[in-house]
């Protein structure tokens, strides 16, 4: 198994914040693990990459984070994410007690912009306050997950309902998910949350197990995927006036970007002889459409585990496991641009590393980048796209039926 280089050991609390503030985070702490403990957190398990245990964030701590993002450049397309950190714990930061406090902090003293998850910790009337007073600086995602019975299983510690349409019945949230896990589940959210707030966009689809999480909720999150279709027919027929997105698993974003992904493979100009690592969702479409084109190299996403179909989230070691005789392949620049650093994947090894390891060629290819593989996800994540190009599509059963190498 290929092993990340350690880069925390021996450095300083300040430098691991610098680190997160580089890549545009905003990383406060509680300094304890995420009380909430919701049972689908991508987060239950996060030993495949290097993180610090910090302390909770102090008024001092804060104030350097406020001076250094000071210090740095606007760009008004920007959004400075409180939270989502890299190197420390993921948690709802919004149970951290100077938090609210601090989001005004921000808006009052930078000219930057905020994005911010969480799954309702934050006081009502402030947050909608600060959204009036500073519009178009605030991005707030709520994480509804879901409003129906399943929420107390899922989500046993987290705000409840009636705290939720308080926190939606305002200018504040820009956009709240939640998904499908039984019949009448996402659709009858969609309606009740568009009645409380027409103008946040609808984010809805079904959670994608991974590994660590326990199995009756695996189960469960792999039962919404089956009745994501009528579900999604649900909300189509009913005529929300909120923007409707469904950002599903990778395989049906990749059949909604089938032309896309085809066109830019053929751009590639490769040949027949060459190897190409991808995940399972473009191993699916590049056999449908340019079978025999080019060797694909199926790597299964096992560092996360679960139903993970990605090459985003594909891992220098994902891949090792997967060669044999190969002396060249090509990977994706997508895999080796994570949060971690440059040519470093998710976990953090470095393609460096890769090659010293393996002692396999890479050639990079550059066209297929984060910038691409984020405009794919969102470029087709309309209801109706989804609806009208994949579930109406009599192609998509063949393409689903499509196997992938064992």
């Amino acid at each position: 198994m290929l092993q990340p280089t350690p880069v925390l050991k021996g450095k300083d609390y300040r430098e691991v914040l610098i680190r997160e503030l580089e890549a545009g985070k905003i990383p406060i702490s509680l300094g304890k693990k995420c009380p909430v403990q919701c049972e689908f957190c991508y987060e239950l398990d996060h030993s495949y990459r290097e993180t610090l245990e910090p302390p909770k964030t102090t008024q001092e701590d804060w104030e350097f984070i406020l001076d250094y993002i000071n210090k740095k450049p606007t760009d008004p397309m920007q959004f400075w994410c409180l939270g989502g950190n890299e190197y420390m714990e993921w948690t709802d930061l919004f149970l951290h007690p100077k938090a609210m406090e601090w989001v005004e902090d921000f808006l009052k003293y930078t000219d930057k912009n905020l994005t911010f998850f969480t799954v309702g910790f934050v006081h009502v009337p402030k947050i909608h306050q600060l959204a009036a007073q500073y519009p178009g600086r605030i991005n707030f995602e709520l994480s509804a997950i879901t409003l129906s019975d399943y929420r107390q299983k899922l989500m046993p510690h987290a705000p409840a309902v009636k705290h939720l349409m308080k926190v939606l019945d305002g200018p504040a949230v820009s956009a709240a998910n939640f998904y499908a896990f039984d019949v009448y589940t996402m659709s009858k959210d969609a309606v009740t949350i568009s009645g409380v707030n027409q103008k946040c966009v609808l984010w809805m689809g079904c959670l994608t197990p991974v590994r660590g999480l326990k199995e009756d909720t695996a189960a469960l999150m792999r039962q919404g995927r089956k009745f994501l279709p009528e579900e999604a027919q649900r909300i189509y027929d009913a005529g929300l006036p909120n923007m409707t997105t469904i950002h599903t698993e990778a395989y049906i974003t990749a059949f909604l970007n089938r032309k896309r992904i085809v066109s830019l493979f053929d751009s590639l100009e490769l040949d027949k002889k060459d190897t190409v690592v991808m995940a399972g969702s473009v191993y699916k479409i590049l056999t449908m459409y340019r079978k025999n084109r080019a060797r694909f190299l199926y790597v299964p996403n096992a560092t996360l585990g679960g139903d993970s179909d990605c090459t985003v989230l594909l891992t220098f070691d994902d891949v090792a496991r997967c060669l044999t005789k190969e002396k060249v392949i090509h990977v994706p620049k997508c895999v080796m641009q994570s949060g971690r650093g440059p040519y470093m994947d998710i976990a953090g090894v470095t393609l460096e590393e890769f090659i010293r390891k393996t002692r396999v060629k890479v050639k990079v290819l550059h066209k297929i980048d984060t910038t691409f593989a984020n405009k794919r996800l969102y470029g087709k994540g309309s209801l109706k796209h989804y609806v009208e190009d994949y579930l109406s599509n009599p192609l998509t059963h063949s393409y689903e039926a499509l196997s992938v190498p064992a």
